[in-house]
């Protein structure tokens, strides 16, 4: 699937849900099913800088895709890390990269997070992304 297809899948997802309250359950849910991440990993060379809670993120490259494994001292943003990774791990660095997010805005998550938490959500991206094109680099 494309990251745009993924996108899409969870725009359908969440518009399921009635309420927000319902959309939290949901994206708790979505950090509980993430893959545990191996504790060598859990470094500070690894941790976001920008998010309130702690925020791990490792990148590798395998068969030419970029993956992504995360975790969180914080069950929403588990939840949060979850669907980032869901959405770009697998995918080209280029297109990691270039991706737009555009699920970010269509299921209403920026009007519903505080402001912290937010801030916290680009910085992922914004990691995310840098991944994207430092592995373009190294090809």
């Amino acid at each position: 699937m494309t990251i745009n297809e993924i996108q899409e899948d969870l725009i359908a997802d969440f518009e399921l849900f009635d309420d927000w309250e319902s959309k939290y359950e949901y994206i708790i849910d979505m950090g509980k099913q993430l893959p545990a991440m191996d504790t060598q990993y859990k470094t500070e060379e690894n941790i976001i800088k920008g998010c309130q809670s702690l925020v791990w993120l490792h990148a590798y490259m395998e068969d030419g895709k970029l993956m992504f494994s995360a975790d969180s001292d914080a069950i929403i943003v588990r939840g949060l890390v979850s669907m980032l990774v869901k959405v770009l791990s697998g995918h080209s660095p280029e297109e990691i990269a270039q991706s737009d997010l555009y699920f970010l805005q269509a299921i209403g998550l920026h009007q519903h997070l505080a402001q912290t938490r937010s801030n916290g959500l680009a910085s992922m991206v914004k990691q995310m992304r840098a991944y994207g094109y430092a592995f373009q680099a190294v090809k």
